[in-house]
């Protein structure tokens, strides 16, 4: 069985027992996280597509650490203009596992 969850502005398939590296929740390592966001659930040919979402289908997952992802460079420049501007970024990360997805 497989759901399809919004977090963060984004779309994820997600399985049961399955790792994903998500835009950052809070709850430190071992809290209990749950989506109900769910825009689809099923297994095989059996699918429910929610409009927008399913009612009463739910995902539970576990967090497994807070991280951050790897450095990005933001660099602006203006041709002729003797104008630059370079930064970096870190985006905040959350590690979480799937342990369970309920379907309606």
């Amino acid at each position: 069985m497989y759901a399809v969850i919004k977090t963060g502005g984004k779309q994820y398939k997600v399985a049961k027992d399955e790792t994903l590296t998500i835009e950052k929740l809070e709850g430190a390592a071992g809290a209990k996280v749950e989506f109900d966001q769910v825009l689809a659930v099923g297994a095989g040919a059996d699918v429910k597509v929610g409009k927008p979402v399913v009612a009463g289908a739910k995902v539970v997952a576990e967090v497994v650490k807070q991280t951050r992802g790897e450095k990005l460079i933001v660099f602006k420049k203006r041709r002729r203009k003797n104008s630059r501007r370079k930064n970096g970024h870190r985006q905040d990360l959350t590690v979480v596992k799937i342990t369970d997805i309920v379907a309606a």
